[in-house]
């Protein structure tokens, strides 16, 4: 079982840990601050040391056999590790911050699109969502628009848990088609923008929304009938 530190602080950048399990080019270990790829959101890079001085790179994070374990994929020619050794974790911060930031303001603009929404992703530079939603109630300048007047706002986030059994008399929370909130130990957790946002999310987010600045709507087009997209970047 991996601890999850990025869970209770998505701003935790540096950590120790023990490693629990050594694989071919993979390690798990007793916590962490990497944040694993789900939820559209990428896994998290960044570096371990050693005791003995040696600086390792983790070019990905992936969940692993259950949703408690966290494995850390490590670069090709990585020294070798053993379980039970000490690291310290160091996050490639502004990657994981600008994720934040993407991640968060697609939040935002699914209350300005108001449909289901069938898909979505986060890019290092840019982030989409599908919604299910006729092409002719898509207008970039509205959406860009909206979406920065709420991030000016600056309002706090929070994040909050359900139980799955009231996650289940709540459907109306779930906005994603696509994904399914993220569930296994008896609770969910939910994002909450007071007055803005409340639904299933298990990624990482900014403190405030203000820490956004602003979005810039990329481009706006036809993936299918059920498929509308509308790709975004930070202003």
């Amino acid at each position: 079982m991996t601890e999850l530190l990025f869970r209770e602080d998505a701003y935790l950048t540096h950590a120790t840990a023990r490693i629990t399990a050594v694989g071919d080019g993979v390690i798990e270990l007793d916590r962490t601050v990497f944040y694993p790829l789900g939820g559209g959101q990428p896994g998290d890079r960044g570096w371990l040391e050693t005791e003995g001085g040696q600086r390792i790179e983790v070019i990905d994070t992936r969940k692993g056999a259950s949703y408690d374990r966290i494995e850390h994929r490590l670069a090709p020619g990585a020294p070798a590790l053993q379980v039970g050794q000490a690291v310290k974790l160091e996050l490639d911060w502004p990657r994981r911050h600008r994720l934040m930031k993407l991640h968060t303001a697609l939040h935002v603009m699914s209350c300005v699109v108001v449909a289901p929404v069938t898909g979505g992703n986060i890019g290092e530079d840019r982030a989409r969502l599908d919604f299910d939603i006729d092409m002719s109630q898509l207008d970039a300048a509205h959406i860009e628009r909206e979406t920065n007047a709420l991030i000016a706002r600056a309002v706090t986030t929070e994040t909050i848990w359900i139980t799955d059994e009231e996650m289940d008399s709540r459907p109306d929370l779930v906005k994603t088609m696509s994904v399914q909130p993220p569930r296994g130990a008896g609770r969910v957790r939910l994002l909450r923008i007071e007055g803005i946002d409340l639904q299933p999310c298990g990624g990482t987010h900014v403190r405030n929304i203000g820490e956004i600045g602003g979005i810039r709507v990329l481009r706006i087009r036809n993936e299918g009938k059920h498929n509308k997209r509308v790709e975004i970047a930070l202003a």
